[in-house]
């Protein structure tokens, strides 16, 4: 039976208030390009049918114009967060995890093979060129199928059962995308964080394309830009997810003005973006945001001397309290966010290690089991996370509507006494000298847990954990390297044990991908071997061996075809079963909290959100283009 789900645009068919359709009041930053005629007043500047959000509808206050946000980074690649949270998206979620069209005007799908976006009449780019169908058949046809661009051919992503989807631009206005079977995951990766591509700005990208770009002058510009060659140049040029290029025109509320490299980077409205209020002033309301590279280190310490207006990267909550007591001597407010993480932190035991015995250890349940349950998670909430979090198993949060208790629960109450029992019943009987188990081979069984010693929430927990494991024959030693060499030893087998985090989207619905769950990629430190084998379809890595495994590996390519949330709900269920009983990932607290530091001047920031990459993009749902500042007392 085919079904047909249609959403559109929150609000979109509320007629343009009035205040929008000529007289509008317009923001003083753009005073002086409206004043020399280089900008079009706010009515040419919007779509026909832009996107009114209902400030007053979802409790917040309408705002005002102005002002600057300052912000601090890690560095100069953290500038990705204005994309995360400035969640610009063709589709994207709501505070209530639902999908609205945002950049689309509507969108249709029909058995959730056949996907039908209408764009809005008269979008525009930030530099004023309009948004059309063209610029997707340009992604289309001129990067995603052209071999020199796209060496491996179509992103994964974009294929259901190995096939790609038939692409059809219907009008100027209206683009279609067909598979043969279900592709049930296309619009979360359009809503996630780092958003699947379907477009480009044509009219920008040609000049750096062989296609329609002389030779002459594009041997000039690869020089010019110090690349290999065209395909290089164009690549770098397209960059949309980490916004280098200030000339590559965007649809985000602001853009980025300053090339890398750079101490500070400044991002200013994007004066054709196409959302407005409900008394028909053009979001966003903040002018700017200023982006000052700190070390990572400090940015705590100088959050709380008073130097940000909105801060949350770089922050943990181990700094709430000094935060907190900065309210107190600048004009600064501190919130507590709800991390979405399936836990805060969980240990990895790698069944793909190097260590053969080590490995045959880890890829026996028992052994994950004993480690889990050895764990006192009470003891490690109350000293770590001042009995404010929630120990539990690496799972989904109660805010999922996939949770169970029984998901939580399983093989997360600390019970040393079973945990002995096991590693007995697996054969480790044998102690030496210091009260250390004797692996097969003789050695003590002495793990070292590898972390990026990012944060010394990691090294607390830790300790914790030692002891907890000391007390069933299992010593534990710490090591930290820099992130990209502790990841890249995680790949190649060398590391037995590593700390990281749990579930990245631990408020899943049935709708969104449970990729997570299963060996889908080479950075999922449990099983990289795995992962990279299905990430490569088979040519590299290794299949799993586990049946539990095999199992997951399948239910997934089930989900990948389902068609009705009925049958993506019985999915997860047993997905998240087998995780919780397989205890691959080994979850300590969860439901923890994350500080966000903003101006007391800065209205619209909710006091309470779900904190997380995926699916919430940190701030992105709560929609910052609306966030504005308070006139001066």
């Amino acid at each position: 039976m085919i079904t047909r789900r249609t959403a559109l645009g929150l609000l979109a068919s509320t007629l343009l208030p009035a205040a929008a359709r000529g007289g509008a009041v317009e923001p003083a930053f753009l005073a002086p390009l409206l004043k020399a005629a280089q900008l079009p007043a706010m009515k040419d500047r919007l779509p026909k049918t832009p996107r009114v959000i209902d400030l007053a509808a979802g409790g917040q206050k309408p705002g005002r114009y102005g002002g600057s946000v300052r912000m601090l980074i890690g560095g100069q690649r953290d500038i990705r967060h204005m994309t995360i949270f400035g969640y610009t998206r063709l589709v994207g979620y709501d505070t209530d995890l639902e999908l609205h069209a945002d950049v689309a005007e509507s969108f249709e799908q029909v058995d959730d093979r056949i996907y039908t976006f209408r764009l809005r009449e008269g979008h525009r780019w930030s530099d004023g060129h309009y948004l059309t169908s063209e610029d997707f058949r340009y992604y289309w046809e001129d990067v995603l199928l052209n071999k020199e661009l796209k060496r491996g051919g179509l992103p994964v992503e974009l294929l259901s059962q190995g096939k790609p989807p038939h692409f059809e631009v219907i009008d100027k206005y209206t683009v279609r995308y067909s598979w043969e079977t279900p592709k049930p995951e296309f619009l979360p990766r359009l809503a996630g964080p780092q958003p699947l591509v379907l477009m480009l700005p044509a009219h920008y990208m040609k000049q750096f394309h062989a296609k329609y770009q002389d030779n002459i002058r594009l041997s000039a510009l690869v020089r010019q830009e110090r690349v290999e060659d065209w395909t290089d140049l164009h690549t770098k040029m397209s960059r949309t997810y980490r916004p280098e290029n200030p000339d590559l025109p965007t649809l985000d509320p602001w853009r980025n003005t300053i090339s890398p490299p750079a101490a500070q980077f400044v991002f200013e409205r994007n004066p054709y973006y196409h959302r407005v209020d409900e008394n028909g002033l053009q979001l966003p309301y903040i002018d700017r945001f200023v982006l000052n590279v700190s070390s990572p280190d400090i940015i705590p310490a100088k959050t709380g001397a008073g130097e940000v207006d909105l801060q949350f990267v770089g922050l943990d909550f181990i700094d709430f309290t000094f935060l907190k007591d900065a309210e107190k001597r600048y004009p600064m407010k501190v919130d507590l966010w709800k991390k979405t993480q399936g836990s805060r932190l969980a240990i990895l035991p790698n069944l793909n290690c190097r260590d053969t015995v080590w490995r045959t250890l880890f890829q026996d349940v028992r052994m994950r089991r004993a480690l889990s349950i050895a764990i006192d998670r009470r003891e490690i909430n109350m000293a770590a996370f001042f009995g404010l979090g929630t120990p539990s198993a690496d799972t989904v949060l109660p805010e999922s509507p996939l949770y169970k208790a029984d998901y939580a629960e399983a093989w997360a109450k600390h019970d040393p006494d079973r945990a002995n029992a096991l590693l007995d019943e697996i054969g480790l009987v044998e102690r030496d000298s210091d009260g250390i188990r004797l692996l097969p081979d003789g050695r003590s069984a002495k793990i070292i847990i590898e972390t990026t010693g990012e944060s010394n929430l990691e090294t607390d927990v830790l300790e914790l954990v030692t002891d907890h494991w000391r007390k069933i024959g299992i010593a534990l030693f710490i090591r930290t390297s820099q992130r990209d060499v502790f990841r890249s030893r995680a790949i190649s087998g060398e590391v037995t044990m590593s700390l990281w985090f749990g579930l990245d989207n631990g408020v899943p619905t049935s709708d969104m991908s449970p990729k997570p769950l299963a060996p889908t990629a080479e950075d999922q430190l449990q099983w990289p071997i795995w992962g990279a084998h299905y990430l490569s379809g088979g040519s590299t890595g290794e299949a799993p061996t586990l049946p539990e495994v095999k199992r997951l590996v399948a239910l997934l390519d089930e989900w990948q075809i389902s068609a009705t949330r009925q049958e993506r709900r019985a999915i997860w269920g047993e997905m998240l079963a087998i995780h919780a009983d397989q205890v691959y990932s080994i979850g300590i607290v969860n439901g923890t909290l994350q500080p966000v530091v903003r101006s007391a001047r800065l209205e619209n920031v909710p006091d309470k959100g779900l904190f997380g990459f995926d699916p919430t993009c940190y701030l992105g749902v709560y929609k910052p283009d609306t966030f504005w500042y308070v006139e001066e007392a």
